[in-house]
C-alpha cells in the first residue's frame, strides 16, 4: 500500500526525523504541495505499463504520486540519508526500486525493468546534462516530463530563432519534440527558490541518421560563438573558414546565417557534408 501524498507539515517532520537539511550543493528544493504532485503525475500522461525513471526523489513527494499511476519506479537519489529511508516512505512499495547513485552515471545495465518514461523534479544544478545523459544511456526512453528552473525549461523547448534557443535546445531536439507543460510558483519548494520553475514535457521521435557525436560537434562549435556567422564560427571544426563556408554550402546552409537560426536537421546535413577524418590523419 503506497503511503498518501506529502504536505509541508509531513515533509518538515520527515527531514527532522531524518536530520536532514535541503542543501545547495545537491540543488535540493522539496516539493510539499500534493496539488502540484498530482499536477506533474497527470502531466505525464502515463500508462499503467510505463516504468518509471525518477532522479532527486528527496524525501518521496514526487515518489508516492508516481507510484500508483506506474508499473515499476527507479528512483535515484545520490544523498544516502534519503535514498536509505524512501522506501520506508513509500510503505515498501514491491513496483518501487531505489538506487543509492549519480544519475550522470547511470547506464540501461542499471536498470531493471527497462524503463519508458522520465518523470522528475530534477536539481537545478544538474538538470540538463541529466535529460541529455539519460536520453543518451535509456534508449528504452519514450516519453517524459521534467520540473527544471523556468529559464532552463525556455532554453530546452526553444526553437530556431528564439533569443534562448542554444546547445541544450537542439540537443534535446536531436532525442525529442519537446514542449512548454507550464509554470510552477516558488512557494510549493521548501526551501522557496529565488525563481519559478517550468514543466517540460517530451517525446523521444526517431533518431537522425547520422553520428551524434559529429553532430553535437557541430552544435557547440557554432554557438561557441553564437554571434558570429557560421563560417567564422566553424572555422575551428572544418578547418578553416574557407573549408567551413564549403562544409556549409554542400549542405544548403547559408555560410553568413548564424546557429541560432539553424534546426537540429540542418546541423546534421552539416555534419554530414564533412568529410570523416581518416584514421592516419586521426
Amino acid at each position: 500500500m503506497v503511503a498518501d501524498l506529502l504536505g509541508p507539515a509531513e515533509i518538515r517532520a520527515l527531514a527532522a526525523r531524518l536530520g536532514v537539511a535541503p542543501t545547495k550543493r545537491l540543488g535540493q528544493n522539496f516539493v510539499h504541495d500534493p496539488n502540484t504532485v498530482r499536477r506533474i503525475v497527470t502531466a505525464a500522461a502515463l500508462d499503467s505499463d510505463d516504468v518509471v525513471v525518477e532522479v532527486g526523489p528527496g524525501l518521496g513527494s514526487l515518489t508516492l504520486g508516481l507510484l500508483p499511476a506506474a508499473r515499476h519506479v527507479h528512483a535515484v537519489e545520490i544523498d544516502p540519508v534519503l535514498a536509505g529511508a524512501l522506501a520506508e516512505t513509500a510503505g515498501h512499495p514491491a513496483n518501487l526500486t531505489v538506487h543509492h547513485a549519480d544519475a550522470l552515471r547511470i547506464t540501461a545495465a542499471d536498470l531493471h525493468p527497462a524503463p519508458t518514461a522520465l518523470v522528475a523534479n530534477l536539481p537545478y544544478n544538474v538538470a540538463v546534462p541529466v535529460v541529455l545523459h539519460l536520453l543518451a544511456e535509456l534508449p528504452t526512453l519514450r516519453h517524459g516530463l521534467v520540473m527544471v528552473q523556468k529559464e532552463v525549461a525556455d532554453r530546452l523547448v526553444a526553437g530556431p530563432g528564439s533569443k534562448v534557443y542554444g546547445v541544450p535546445s537542439v540537443k534535446l531536439a536531436w532525442y525529442a519534440g519537446a514542449r512548454n507543460a507550464g509554470r510552477v510558483p516558488p512557494s510549493v519548494f521548501w526551501p522557496v527558490p529565488n525563481v519559478d520553475s517550468g514543466l517540460v514535457a517530451f517525446t523521444k521521435r526517431e533518431q537522425p541518421a547520422a553520428p551524434r557525436e559529429r553532430v553535437f560537434a557541430v552544435v557547440d562549435a557554432a554557438f561557441a560563438q553564437r554571434r558570429k556567422t557560421l563560417r567564422a564560427a566553424l572555422a575551428g571544426w572544418a578547418g578553416g573558414p574557407d573549408r567551413a563556408a564549403a562544409v556549409l554550402e554542400a549542405a544548403g546552409v547559408d555560410p553568413g546565417a548564424r546557429g541560432e537560426s539553424l534546426t537540429v536537421d540542418e546541423f546534421v546535413a552539416i555534419a554530414l557534408a564533412a568529410p570523416v577524418p581518416s584514421r592516419a590523419a586521426e
